[in-house]
């Protein structure tokens, strides 16, 4: 064993680092920046999913109303005609006759029980599913639908379409630069830590710099320190976030189309499974930037 190893132990603590750096509260601020990042990362992929779904499914819906459905023409009812006029259309894939079960369940916020919703005239309602890979019906289809059946409405998602999707790229830019802002903010929490740190060991590095440690030495052991300190604090607030991030998701998946809601763990988008263990890695990764600037820029005003 040599003399420089036994008066300077293996990861000896040159400049009073882990009195300087607190082991609590920076792994503390970086672990709830790290769960509100998780939480963001989640926003971000709920609303691209969410707008992903609407455009393949909700665009490629279509609702007919025929009134009077039962009234007998030449070519049957109302609702025959209207019903085979759909299913010989081109970009059409199906048509389905609502019944009256359903439309009951339609009306009853408005109309109360079944009962009351069968008194009334009501209307034929079809699902209309339009083919793959087509997003707006044919121009001529409703001038032909009240060629057979007039008054028969149709209406299509289009516009509606177009108004959630915005709202939801809305959404998924807004948290985006939350996502941008909390990473920003963590950065000036790791500053604001080295900084009260330097300031605590001016002493110590007083005497270090001036028996000849350069500038990246000391730099790179904050950078050190403060990395280990963000690490964990990343680590606890991804742990941390976990399970808010699968209830989040069970309450989410029925309107993704994803499992049923008691399979928890297959809910949460893959996407997101990767996102996670990156955020400890993003935090060391901010936390050592940040604390390598931040440590030059203070010696560079040194006397």
């Amino acid at each position: 064993m040599s003399k420089r190893s036994l008066l300077r132990p293996a990861r000896f603590d040159d400049l009073g680092l882990r009195r300087a750096l607190s082991d609590r509260l920076l792994p503390a601020l970086v672990a709830a920046m790290t769960f509100l990042a998780a939480l963001t990362l989640a926003g971000v992929m709920v609303a691209s999913s969410v707008a992903h779904h609407w455009q393949t499914g909700a665009a490629a819906i279509l609702t007919v109303q025929v009134p009077q459905p039962g009234t007998d023409t030449a070519g049957g009812t109302r609702l025959d005609r209207v019903t085979t006029l759909l299913r010989g259309s081109p970009g059409i894939a199906s048509v389905r006759v609502l019944s009256s079960t359903e439309l009951a369940e339609l009306l009853r916020p408005w109309l109360g029980n079944a009962t009351q919703a069968s008194a009334l005239p009501l209307p034929a309602v079809l699902d209309v599913r339009l083919s793959p890979g087509t997003t707006e019906p044919d121009p001529t289809l409703q001038g032909r639908l009240s060629e057979v059946a007039p008054g028969t409405f149709m209406e299509s998602h289009g516009l509606w379409l177009q108004r959630l999707t915005t709202l939801a790229r809305s959404l998924q830019a807004c948290a985006a630069a939350a996502l941008l802002l909390v990473a920003g903010v963590g950065a000036a929490v790791v500053a604001v830590a080295v900084r009260a740190g330097l300031a605590a060991r001016r002493d110590a590095i007083d005497i270090v710099h001036g028996l000849g440690a350069t500038d990246s030495f000391i730099a790179g052991q904050f950078a050190n320190r403060a990395t280990l300190l963000a690490a964990a604090g990343g680590c606890l607030g991804a742990v941390a976030a976990l399970p808010v991030l699968l209830a989040l998701a069970s309450l989410a998946s029925p309107f993704l189309d994803t499992l049923p809601s008691d399979a928890l763990l297959p809910t949460l988008p893959m996407p997101l499974w990767i996102s996670l263990p990156i955020l400890p890695l993003a935090a060391a990764a901010i936390g050592w930037l940040t604390a390598r600037v931040t440590v030059h820029r203070w010696l560079r005003r040194l006397p």
